[in-house]
């Protein structure tokens, strides 16, 4: 080699050194962690965004890291080295719940965390079992609350669990509305779904991707959604707060986040590529078939919305009783 190629060679070495590791993707392999099993929404939106994200970043791997509630995943991020190449697809339960739900999780949601982007919300809905509306005659949410306040715990509510998305969104409704209703925890989402659609509870909060086939097969009664804004896939639904309950939010919502230390401009490049893909339309209307509606920020909005989560849950689990040793 003479002098010349050499001092080329060194120069752009040199050069290729200065750029962020995230900026480097031709042998670069990105993990995903999905601190839940396979199957569920939050897995299925998050292999959306790592085929949508393979050619900026390079390889982008799912990997399932399920366990105690989304602790297990969650943690290994956080311990993880801060270079950008491993990721949490976390959630409300991960970054604003679980603290508050657990007697002590190995990671500070806040503090272990670097914030990229939140990927987006799913409405949960309010619904009844059709039979009890129409025994009951309850048709809206002030039928519901006018019922529970004349009745007070006569009705009861399902939930896949203590803690759950559904036991804290009707813990969050019995405080706003004051009213008294009887919480049934199931094991799970889908026994809880079981026990409405019998008959075994009158009325469940439960994710409105789960409850759409149910609602218009005319088996379940919908209410209203639980999120401040209404659903553009049942755009007639009114929310809770439109219906009677001024105020009343609460969804699910998942998030991509990095470990702390992560540095600002790998961070800054992550959140570039990810929000571009939210934006895509053939990514949004594969979000659309979860009832997920994609909600793209930039890394300082989704830290302030983690804080405030966090914040909200805290007073909504401690109301509720809800604990997990």
């Amino acid at each position: 080699m003479n002098r010349r190629s050499w001092l080329q060679t060194r120069a752009a070495l040199a050069g290729s050194l200065c750029f962020p590791a995230v900026l480097r993707a031709q042998s670069r392999t990105v993990k995903l962690v999905v601190p839940y099993t396979a199957g569920g929404p939050l897995d299925a939106l998050a292999r959306v965004l790592a085929e949508k994200a393979k050619d900026p970043l390079g390889t982008v791997i799912v990997e399932n890291r399920a366990g105690a509630g989304g602790n297990l995943g969650a943690d290994f991020v956080a311990k993880a080295p801060p270079d950008g190449n491993t990721l949490v697809m976390g959630a409300v339960a991960t970054h604003a719940i679980n603290p508050w739900l657990y007697k002590s999780i190995p990671y500070d949601p806040i503090r272990d965390f670097a914030p990229i982007t939140l990927v987006a919300r799913v409405p949960n809905v309010l619904v009844l079992n059709a039979e009890s509306a129409r025994r009951l005659r309850i048709n809206s949410v002030k039928d519901l609350i006018d019922y529970a306040r004349k009745n007070p715990g006569k009705l009861n509510y399902g939930s896949g669990g203590n803690g759950s998305a559904g036991h804290l969104a009707g813990e969050m409704f019995k405080n706003q509305a004051r009213v008294s209703m009887v919480h049934i925890p199931y094991a799970g989402a889908a026994p809880a779904q079981l026990g409405l659609l019998s008959g075994q509870v009158d009325l469940n909060f439960d994710n409105l991707a789960s409850a759409a086939a149910n609602i218009r097969a005319g088996k379940l009664k919908a209410l209203a959604v639980t999120t401040a804004e209404r659903s553009s896939a049942m755009p007639d639904l009114p929310t809770i707060a439109e219906a009677g309950l001024p105020g009343f939010a609460i969804d699910t919502w998942f998030g991509l986040f990095a470990p702390a230390k992560t540095p600002p401009e790998v961070v800054a490049q992550l959140n570039k590529t990810f929000v571009n893909v939210l934006t895509m339309p053939d990514v949004k209307a594969r979000f659309a078939t979860f009832m997920a509606e994609p909600a793209p920020t930039t890394p300082q909005q989704f830290a302030a919305f983690v804080k405030s989560e966090l914040a909200k849950y805290q007073g909504v689990v401690q109301r509720s009783g809800a604990k997990i040793e």
